[in-house]
């Protein structure tokens, strides 16, 4: 049995609606596409023109997880897509998630989780935003919180503008806007630079090792999304782990009362009527790179960045 509907002059058709994607929650597709809808005029800001990948869960979330790049077959064809390069040479061609009605049509593909790229599909080679996640090694909130206030305080001392967020997961994002005037090579080169001065400055608490083995009880500062074709998980996202957690964009004043997985699909959208979306300046705070870079190198020879 399929479920159809119109939004915004588009007919979308959900198969198996009663289809359970969360078995201990019970959480059907039809909530999950009731959610995105809820949440749409909040999310879409941050998905709009950029290539995503879809993390997909047809048969639930305790069954086989898809990472979906190529757009399949049997899309409709008012799905936008962009043509961009792999890394390792050929083309994939990737769904854009611009308006409610494909948003919508993703999640009646069980697509749980878009994750977006750092760039938009009209410079796809020219990242406009750097993110950090941070990952703990324990369960340890205070240390974890710790982190996302340091890199927030340091972002803000190389003149950009540090936006927070819940992953749903484990941990933390740190994301930044930065103006779309360089390289992936160069924003990465910067993101590591920030890692690097961050575990420097409280090296008991942050690490930058890649290998989990030594990073003992630090948090990882990861900075390794910063590069070509990498993506972030979106803005509102689900999740998939049981209670249907999602990625919630915070105000800087709620960091130490929130955890990694404090809000879920049931209470995003009261949350988003009552108080707005954290993130509604996020575009208009982009802030020059060059000028972050040509701080960080005075913060790491000790001298104040002005």
């Amino acid at each position: 049995m399929n479920v159809s509907f119109d939004v915004d002059g588009r007919s979308i058709s959900v198969s198996r609606p009663g289809k359970v994607l969360f078995p201990v929650d019970g959480i059907t597709k039809q909530r999950i596409v009731s959610y995105y809808r809820e949440v749409a005029p909040a999310m879409l800001p941050h998905l709009r023109d950029r290539p995503m990948v879809m993390e997909r869960f047809p048969d639930g979330i305790d069954g086989e997880r898809i990472v979906q790049h190529n757009v399949p077959d049997f899309f409709p064809e008012w799905i936008p897509r962009v043509r961009v390069a792999k890394k390792s040479g050929g083309h994939n061609e990737l769904a854009v998630c611009g308006d409610t009605p494909t948003l919508l049509y993703l999640a009646g593909q069980a697509c749980l989780t878009p994750h977006p790229w750092l760039s938009n599909r009209e410079y796809p080679a020219v990242p406009d935003r750097l993110v950090f996640d941070l990952d703990p090694s324990v369960d340890e909130p205070d240390s974890l919180r710790t982190a996302v206030r340091l890199v927030g305080e340091t972002l803000e001392e190389l003149g950009l503008v540090p936006f927070p967020m819940t992953t749903g997961s484990r941990g933390f994002h740190v994301v930044t806007p930065i103006r779309g005037e360089h390289s992936f090579d160069e924003s990465h080169e910067l993101a590591f630079g920030v890692a690097r001065l961050l575990a420097a400055r409280l090296p008991a608490t942050l690490t930058v090792e890649q290998r989990k083995k030594e990073r003992g009880e630090r948090v990882f500062v990861d900075y390794l999304r910063n590069g070509y074709a990498q993506t972030a998980v979106a803005p509102y996202a689900v999740r998939a782990r049981t209670g249907a957690p999602v990625a919630a964009p915070l105000w800087w004043s709620e960091l130490d009362s929130i955890g990694p997985a404090s809000f879920t699909i049931h209470e995003m959208p009261a949350r988003l009527r009552a108080y707005g979306d954290p993130w509604e300046e996020f575009a208009d705070s982009a802030r020059s790179a060059a000028h972050a870079r040509s701080r960080l190198s005075r913060l790491r020879e000790g001298t104040p960045g002005r």
